[in-house]
């Protein structure tokens, strides 16, 4: 039950931050269908499962997409405001709408992590699990390597 409450994370992490690396690193976001996909190659999905999940990925993805923009932009603003005659109404105005913002993503995401769990049965959890300990025992054996070859190359 424990990796559960990491993989559920995940899942949303996957919904989150997938599409945006893609974009950062000039790549196609991948699409819902490719998410569900994944999951269902996963854990075997139901047909009203990968509806449920296609459902939510897309509800999540299209409000944190406009949510994120707006943030930009307010970050932006906030960057163009600095200087000797600077307004600090509108400072504090575009700051306190910044953290608005970010509250709503955060409690955005564990709402759709909340609802994703409830997609699956507890054997699809115990499998998200497994796959969660093998991902993370890779990752942790990437980075001793890594480690290893930075210590031999310096």
């Amino acid at each position: 039950m424990h990796l559960a409450k990491l993989f559920v994370p995940a899942v949303a992490a996957l919904a989150f931050s997938v599409p945006a690396m893609a974009q950062q690193m000039g790549g196609a976001t991948p699409s819902v269908d490719d998410q569900v996909n994944q999951l269902d190659e996963m854990v075997d999905l139901n047909e009203g499962q990968k509806q449920e999940l296609n459902n939510l990925l897309t509800q999540v993805q299209n409000e944190i997409s406009s949510k994120e923009q707006e943030a930009q932009q307010l970050q932006q603003q906030l960057g163009e405001q600095v200087g000797p005659d600077y307004d600090e109404a509108a400072i504090r105005a575009d700051a306190e709408r910044l953290g608005d913002l970010t509250a709503e993503m955060t409690a955005d995401s564990v709402i759709i992590q909340s609802q994703i769990e409830g997609v699956f049965t507890q054997e699809q959890r115990n499998q998200l699990d497994e796959a969660m300990a093998q991902q993370q025992e890779q990752m942790q054996q990437q980075m001793q390597e890594q480690m290893q070859q930075q210590q031999q190359g310096g």
